[in-house]
């Protein structure tokens, strides 16, 4: 975990391809092989760290099809998801920071990640859902989705109000409150 955690903080300040393994190892303070031990290649070290997000969404919807789908359920699968995000949000500056890299450690885990969004993205929209629903859907993980970088960018704000906002704004973003 520390490896990781020093990891999470380098590649996110200085970038994937400027921190040297020797760099993560220093900060942990243990030898490069014993790092070697614990992830044979920065790519390894790359992937322990962006595996549990995608860990993490898959298990959101893995048993999606039994919650009901009704203003409850709804916000209930969309707090575990939010929930998740804020879990992972030290790795936010690092996904900003390194967009190509992180797209490039994911190529085999791309799939996994798409079927998990897309199956959210259908349950949320609904059952005979209209364009509109499905842009609402999509809208509305994109809200959930500003927890990964919310440390970036409102470094102020702690997992509560995080959590509260995203999860208020994506329910409205939904159920189009305040409009019309």
């Amino acid at each position: 975990m520390a490896i990781r955690d020093a990891a999470v903080k380098l590649f996110g300040s200085k970038g994937f391809e400027q921190t040297s393994l020797r760099e993560v190892a220093d900060a942990v303070g243990i030898t490069k092989a014993s790092l070697y031990y614990h992830y044979p290649s920065k790519l390894d070290l790359l992937l322990a760290i962006i595996d549990p997000i995608i860990d993490h969404m898959r298990s959101v919807v893995d048993d999606i099809d039994a919650v009901p789908h009704d203003a409850e359920g709804i916000r209930a699968v969309l707090r575990a998801y939010l929930r998740g995000m804020i879990r992972h949000r030290d790795a936010g500056a690092l996904c900003i920071r390194d967009t190509v890299a992180i797209l490039n450690a994911m190529a085999d885990r791309y799939p996994d990640l798409k079927d998990s969004n897309q199956t959210l993205r259908v349950w949320l929209a609904g059952p005979g859902a209209s364009p509109e629903a499905e842009l609402r859907a999509c809208a509305a993980m994109e809200v959930i989705g500003v927890a990964l970088t919310s440390k970036e960018f409102v470094p102020a704000a702690d997992d509560a109000l995080v959590e509260s906002t995203l999860l208020d704004a994506a329910t409205c973003v939904l159920t189009a409150c305040g409009t019309r």
